[in-house]
């Protein structure tokens, strides 16, 4: 019964699934273009090479490509290169094995979210974007 309902929503339930993925990225990223400069100060305590440029990369992947994956356009490839763009993410801005404390504990949460978040966009790629996309296979 369950799989039959499952099946019945199977594209709503990629569209929903998208929509999910994205709302964390979607959120920080418009957080990151409204206070760039506090972004790339950030970006630079983290040790971020080129901490505008990689501002300008994170608003970039936060905001546009987030979008084009919410509305589905070249879901795979995109979902691959934010799996990509997560796992750096992930090494640079959660580095939980340089902290002690609090600090280390919050920092592996994090990472291990991001790990759990390139899960999801995996499976993403691997689907599709479903019959609810812009660009639907």
């Amino acid at each position: 019964m369950l799989d039959d309902l499952i099946l019945a929503y199977h594209d709503v339930l990629i569209l929903l699934a998208r929509v999910l993925l994205m709302v964390l990225f979607l959120t920080t990223g418009w957080r990151k273009l409204t206070n760039f400069s506090a972004t790339a100060t950030y970006m630079a305590s983290t040790g971020s090479p080129l901490p505008k440029l990689s501002t300008v990369a994170a608003i970039g992947m936060e905001c546009f490509i987030a979008i084009a994956l919410v509305v589905g356009v070249f879901t795979g490839p995109l979902a691959l290169l934010y799996f990509v763009f997560t796992f750096v993410t992930a090494l640079i801005g959660h580095r939980f094995w340089d902290a002690t404390g609090a600090e280390r504990d919050a920092q592996k949460i994090n990472f291990l979210k991001n790990v759990s978040i390139m899960g999801g966009l995996l499976l993403l790629a691997v689907t599709g974007p479903g019959k609810y996309a812009l660009m639907p296979r």
